[in-house]
């Protein structure tokens, strides 16, 4: 396995949790949604990854498979005055759940930071070679 494939497949990664941290800031942005592009209530996103040949054999890296939708029920909250509330009085809002988004935040992040620092040593590595012949 080649030192270079870890910039293949660290990079992957990277691409990979952007595409989660993209999805987090838009369940973030819409939490409070009563409708989506539709016009029905906001569904959170979830990204799905999957593991990738990448160059040399046993060298896996990951994409994203696909972005779902969560099946979770909307929320039904009860505000009579709302223009989108129902002949009960409760509006349905999006199924994202603040909390686990949160932690789907910090989980991107911390990932993409732990690549970012994968590459990173590979870089010094790499310099530390070129410079033995010196």
């Amino acid at each position: 396995m080649s030192v270079f494939n870890v910039f293949h497949i660290a990079g992957s990664a990277l691409t990979a949790q952007a595409a989660r941290l993209n999805a987090v800031a838009s369940n973030m942005a819409n939490a409070d949604s009563v409708a989506g592009a539709d016009g029905k209530p906001y569904r959170a996103k979830q990204v799905v990854f999957e593991a990738t040949p990448m160059g040399n054999a046993g060298a896996q890296g990951v994409r994203v498979r696909q972005v779902v939708e969560d099946a979770s029920p909307a929320r039904m909250v009860y505000d009579p005055r709302n223009p989108a509330a129902n002949e009960q009085g409760y509006v349905a809002m999006s199924n994202v759940n603040a909390v686990e988004e949160m932690v789907n935040m910090i989980s991107a992040s911390r990932s993409y930071q732990t690549n970012a620092d994968v590459m990173n040593t590979a870089k010094t590595l790499l310099l530390r070679t070129l410079s033995l012949g010196q």
